[in-house]
């Protein structure tokens, strides 16, 4: 009889583990999927689901004279969430590069010349690893709190502007494109850089010539992706007063205006799409 590490491969135990870990947790939270929808409701979700077949393109309810149509509202808080999402990644984009680069070892680890300047080996035995560390570190602490969060922080602290948002956003992508840059650089193959160490390079033209022109396709795959989030979290932003998709689509939910409704969520998928379709032909292109 063969053991039971052989019939179950890592994989599967992993799975199973995660499996049982989610039923566990599931008994102690009291889960009642009966509760997910009350008998009350029923004919509420059916109205929502059949609205979809049915987007509005004019108000459902009469407007004053002079109301900006339904489709230009739309229009309006598409691009205003297209801004907000663009301005929050360019500054994470930004910061993250800074963090990454401080947060990786790729530029002060195996250095292929053993220097014997005692200055130099004290950086690389010592400093340098307390920079990482310590920018790991505060990378954690600012990608641990999610962007709602920091939106609520930055509303008691600055109130309801358009900083607000940015910095929401900016915040905690920032972490994470720290983390993904770090760990990408980390792992891309550094016989240039050993190249541009070994001419006298700079920890700095090693980083930025050797290293991350190389990982240029990953990082910019996963700016990519993180652009497509930051286009949702900028459209839930508006769910706090500021003037994305999610200000608008906020008072015709509450209304059940449903139809009017789903012409903001396909407006907002079709942006998705749109984007998600450009960042793969961007990324076949550089890769070529």
């Amino acid at each position: 009889m063969r053991p039971l590490t052989r019939i179950f491969g890592l994989r599967s135990r992993v799975l199973l583990g995660i499996l049982i870990a989610g039923g566990w947790a599931a008994w102690q939270l009291q889960l009642d999927f009966h509760e997910l929808l009350p008998s009350n409701r029923w004919d509420t979700a059916r109205d929502f689901f059949h609205a979809a077949l049915s987007p509005a393109i004019v108000y459902e309810d009469p407007t004053p004279p002079g109301t900006q149509p339904l489709l230009a509202k739309v229009a309006k808080g598409i691009w205003q969430t297209i801004c907000f999402a663009m301005t929050a990644i360019s500054m994470a984009i930004v910061g993250g590069v800074l963090l990454g680069f401080l947060s990786s070892s790729a530029w002060w680890e195996d250095d292929p010349v053993r220097d014997t300047n005692w200055l130099r080996q004290l950086l690389r035995n010592l400093i340098n690893p307390t920079i990482v560390w310590l920018t790991r570190t505060f990378v954690v602490l600012i990608r641990s709190i999610h962007e709602l969060l920091w939106a609520i922080l930055f509303l008691s602290a600055m109130g309801l502007n358009t900083l607000t948002a940015i910095l929401a956003i900016a915040v905690p992508y920032t972490g994470y494109f720290a983390k993904v840059f770090s760990e990408i650089i980390d792992e891309t193959p550094r016989d240039a850089a050993y190249a541009i160490r070994e001419l006298g390079g700079s920890p700095f033209n090693v980083f930025f010539f050797g290293l991350l022109p190389r990982a240029l396709p990953d990082i910019t795959a996963y700016a990519c992706y993180r652009f497509e989030c930051a286009l949702r979290s900028s459209a839930v932003m508006g769910f706090f007063g500021i003037p994305t998709i999610g200000y608008y689509l906020r008072p015709a939910f509450d209304e059940q205006h449903f139809h009017e409704v789903w012409t903001y969520l396909y407006a907002l998928i079709l942006l998705i799409v749109i984007v998600d379709r450009w960042s793969d032909l961007l990324r076949r292109r550089i890769t070529q």
